[in-house]
């Protein structure tokens, strides 16, 4: 495995973010294990996030220049740490992010910070994704504007999970939207990083045992 994934797999179980026992997804599944982004609740904590999202956004678009938003509630402080990460290295990036609800006073509008405009590309930057179902939300929300373009999606972990089929809900949000998804680990990195220490083998069993069901196929 590379250096850096087992780095964030350690930075996600030290900060909390990354749980193993019985959850429910927001898709409705039952989960052997959790991602929670919202377990990130110090300064350090966010800033070496971002530096993670900066990496992978290198890694993967390079240095062109996109706006980054974040879907409310998680998505907004993964947001601003990934645009002040790629600002430390170089690339000054705008970003934005959504009301759960309208304001209709003031300056009003469902969006706060940047507004992406025509011609512009949007890179949208979440915790998770599972069935696909936060990302559809986040499409339709932006469909509100004219004229962009979401050029890309970046994520934690790939759960390598059926979407609403059988094939994998990350390639389903790529065919159906037209733009990669990409993550800086996926399930099976984690597995392998749990096989390390046999005190993980009822972890990596009840993992290796859901995916069995509800792995892509």
């Amino acid at each position: 495995m590379e250096s850096y994934k087992r780095e964030f797999i350690q930075f996600l179980q030290s900060a909390g973010v990354l749980k193993f026992g019985d959850f429910t997804a927001k898709s409705g599944r039952k989960i052997p294990y959790f991602i929670n982004a919202g377990m990130i609740k110090t300064g350090d904590e966010i800033a070496k996030l971002g530096e993670f999202y900066a990496k992978a956004y290198f890694d993967k678009v390079g240095n062109k220049k996109a706006v980054l938003y974040g879907p409310a509630y998680k998505g907004i402080s993964i947001a601003v740490s990934a645009a002040v990460a790629l600002s430390k290295n170089g690339l000054d990036v705008p970003f934005f992010f959504n009301r759960k609800e309208a304001k209709d006073h003031g300056e009003g509008g469902v969006f706060v910070g940047y507004v992406p405009q025509a011609g512009e590309e949007i890179v949208i930057v979440e915790d998770v994704i599972t069935a696909g179902t936060a990302i559809r939300e986040s499409m339709a929300i932006l469909g509100a504007l004219e004229g962009v373009k979401v050029a890309a999606t970046f994520v934690m972990v790939d759960r390598k999970e059926k979407g609403q089929g059988e094939k994998g809900a990350m390639q389903e949000i790529e065919e159906q939207f037209g733009f990669p998804v990409y993550s800086v680990v996926d399930v099976y990195d984690i597995i392998e990083y749990l096989e390390e220490d046999p005190a993980n083998e009822e972890n990596v069993t009840r993992n290796k045992n859901y995916l069995a069901v509800n792995g892509a196929k």
